[in-house]
């Protein structure tokens, strides 16, 4: 039995020419249509849908779970802030308050009379013809706060042998 292709030399003559190019080409695969899908996408199943829907949700619940979890340190953080930004602006004001009053007080000291002013508000000012009397602690002995200009022999020094 022959095959088409192995045809003897005497029936390749005799066949027409566009019996033999027919025989030689192979056949065209017909164009696909958008109904008929190629052999390698298949339908997915239902437990792969089901799978990928899973791995979708826990995705988004991460992600939303992480965005609350910012949202909640950032908001602590800004309290936190607000907090030290409190404090520090009362501080400030008390600051100021005294500055003022010093600013207050140093310009009365060089208006007329001013002087008189400060002698007066003064507690610790000794009154005219009184004596002061300043109490001194006493130094333990050989301990001199201030260094002398005499100073005793010093142990170094050898005495000399009467001769």
């Amino acid at each position: 039995m022959s095959s088409p292709r192995t045809a003897q030399p005497s029936q390749r003559r005799s066949a027409s020419r566009g019996q033999r190019l027919s025989q030689r080409r192979p056949a065209r695969p017909a164009p696909q249509t958008p109904s008929t899908r190629p052999a390698s996408l298949r339908p997915s199943t239902p437990a792969q849908e089901l799978i990928c829907s899973g791995i979708g949700l826990t995705l988004k619940t991460g992600l939303a779970l992480v965005a609350v979890v910012s949202l909640v340190r950032l908001g602590g953080a800004y309290r936190e802030r607000l907090d030290r930004y409190g404090e520090i602006t009362a501080v400030l004001n008390i600051q100021q308050a005294k500055l003022n009053k010093a600013q207050q007080r140093f310009d009365n000291l060089f208006t007329t009379g001013g002087e008189q002013r400060l002698i007066q508000e003064q507690d610790q000012w000794i009154a005219p013809n009184r004596m002061r009397v300043v109490w001194k602690q006493p130094q333990p002995q050989g301990t001199d706060p201030f260094p002398t200009v005499e100073q005793g022999p010093s142990s170094s020094e050898k005495p000399q042998a009467a001769r």
